[in-house]
């Protein structure tokens, strides 16, 4: 659950910063290797965030919350303590 927190506030930073800044890697050079129709990158959404701009966002944001989201559960596992075993009692 807390991985899901982790994705959705990474995901929602950089879409905002994406918006502001629409150059930042890879999110545009995934939208240009697209070949998208011109129409997409001159669409305006809500009258104010480029097409194009927003699909870069959008691909940032799920492309850095899922490698914060692995980070963050290889280092949760890392961390947590390992449950002590008992041995067996044979019968």
């Amino acid at each position: 659950m807390k991985g899901a927190l982790v994705f959705i506030a990474v995901f929602a930073i950089f879409l905002l910063a994406t918006i502001a800044y629409s150059e930042l890697p890879p999110g545009a050079q995934i939208y240009d290797s697209l070949n998208f129709p011109t129409e997409a990158a001159t669409y305006k959404v809500f009258g104010t965030v480029p097409g194009k701009t927003l699909i870069s966002a959008l691909f940032n944001g799920v492309i850095f919350g899922i490698v914060a989201w692995l980070i963050y559960t290889i280092a949760h596992r890392a961390t947590k303590p390992k449950a002590q075993q008992q041995p067996q009692q044979k019968k």
